[in-house]
């Protein structure tokens, strides 16, 4: 469209509204505006000022921080702007004194701007509400925020019912009759959140998963501390300080592990094996059992089993020529009363919980003898310096008992085979050359 057929209609529409005979009314619309935003201007700087501080100076005088809370949620700012608002309502009549066709558009578009701001100031309401509750300690593990979302979801919802009833003219009736028919396209886009709510109450009401847990979701890799539960999701810090997000419905439908129970429980588990070679186990000898009498742990226990095998063998009249004919101790079960009596006097365990070493079945790579036994101290890093410090220890003892830890060959032991069957065949030459001369 050319330069010249714009202005042709700009003037035309200016000589439709009569500017041509009229310049004088239009002239005072303008200057009632200017008035009009400027004194609403002042209005809403004077009032945000003096009503921030007049709340600032009695939220510090106050002992609840609910009001502290509201005003570093903005409740104040919002507030303020509502009440400039209706003072706009209030002038715009007199500024459109001269246009009153327009004054009620002109009323309906500031109440819509007033419902928007009713509902940050109601929003602003339902977070201080949440913070507020936070600092309460029997809800700092809840799931607040998936409540705080459905309400601001539903605030939003009627508040844009009540502006399509003002911009339409139609009741709210109508509007919510319209959405009945359209129930199953809702329900299809607001599925998630839905399912959501569900699960949050449910999370809620069957205590499942509190803020601060520990759970482990293998599915989506998580593995760490829950510190966000809200409408959609579950927000995971993982230990190497990764961010899992699970959907919220997933945790009453898939399984994954809370350990909020060992947390809260006298300690924290210990169960971890070590493997025995089984030609190192044998009946102990003489020797070995005057060596282990040495071992203050253990030397009641050797004195008192050996005083009661010895009763046994000789009411039984058993003939001890062979260590296999009656009954004997084994350096395999000494060591593993050895590990029993480490552990009940072991500063870090919980004596009041499980101590035990077992024996499990034999497998290929040798005879596991598992400690099942629970750490006092739960925090993590604590408690894997408890396992090594006790480990080394077990590790270190299997020696004097004449057992040996299964090892899986490498390349320096196959070396060492080789060297040790070459002395022994040159150690043989030699011998037969001896003999032959």
């Amino acid at each position: 469209m050319s330069t010249t057929k714009i202005t042709h209609s700009f003037y035309r529409l200016f000589k439709d509204w009569g500017w041509q005979n009229n310049l004088a009314v239009y002239g005072n619309l303008i200057a009632n505006f200017i008035i009009l935003i400027l004194l609403v201007y002042i209005f809403d700087f004077i009032l945000r000022n003096t009503l921030r501080e007049f709340i600032k100076r009695l939220t510090e005088k106050t002992k609840t921080e609910f009001d502290d809370l509201l005003f570093k949620n903005k409740g104040i700012y919002h507030f303020s702007h509502l009440l400039t608002l209706f003072l706009v309502r209030w002038l715009t009549p007199l500024a459109l004194v001269d246009f009153k066709g327009y004054s009620n558009d002109a009323e309906n578009l500031i109440d819509v701007l007033s419902i928007i701001v009713i509902i940050l100031f109601i929003r602003s309401i339902i977070r201080t509400c949440r913070d507020f509750i936070r600092t309460l300690d029997g809800f700092k593990d809840k799931p607040i925020d998936s409540y705080v979302q459905v309400f601001t979801i539903f605030t939003w919802f009627f508040g844009f019912m009540i502006i399509f009833s003002l911009l339409t003219g139609k009741d709210v009736w109508t509007f919510l009759t319209a959405l009945g028919a359209l129930s199953a396209v809702i329900l299809l886009i607001f599925k998630d959140t839905i399912l959501g709510f569900v699960a949050s109450i449910q999370v809620s009401v069957n205590d499942m998963v509190r803020i601060g847990d520990w759970i482990t979701m293998e599915k989506y890799a998580a593995d760490g501390d829950v510190y966000e539960i809200n409408l959609a999701s579950v927000k995971v810090r993982n230990f190497d300080n990764t961010i899992t997000t699970i959907p919220t419905y997933y945790l009453i439908s898939d399984s994954f592990k809370n350990w909020r129970g060992m947390s809260a429980s006298g300690g924290r588990r210990i169960k971890r094996a070590i493997l025995i070679k089984s030609s190192s186990i044998h009946f102990l000898s003489d020797t070995e059992f005057e060596e282990l009498k040495n071992v203050q742990l253990i030397k009641e226990y050797l004195n008192t089993r050996q005083a009661e095998i010895d009763t046994y063998n000789q009411k039984n009249q058993v003939d001890k020529s062979t260590l296999l004919n009656g009954r004997n101790q084994t350096n395999f079960g000494v060591f593993r009363k050895y590990i029993d009596a480490y552990l009940n006097q072991h500063s870090a365990i919980n004596k009041e919980m499980m101590i035990m070493t077992r024996q499990l079945e034999p497998t290929s790579k040798g005879i596991p003898l598992e400690i099942y036994a629970f750490s006092k101290d739960k925090v993590w890093k604590n408690y894997e310096h408890i396992i090594a410090d006790i480990f080394d220890h077990v590790l270190a003892a299997v020696p004097y008992f004449n057992l040996e830890i299964f090892e899986i060959p490498s390349g320096d032991n196959f070396n060492v085979s080789v060297e040790n069957r070459d002395i022994k065949l040159n150690d043989t030459d030699n011998t037969s050359s001896k003999a032959k001369n």
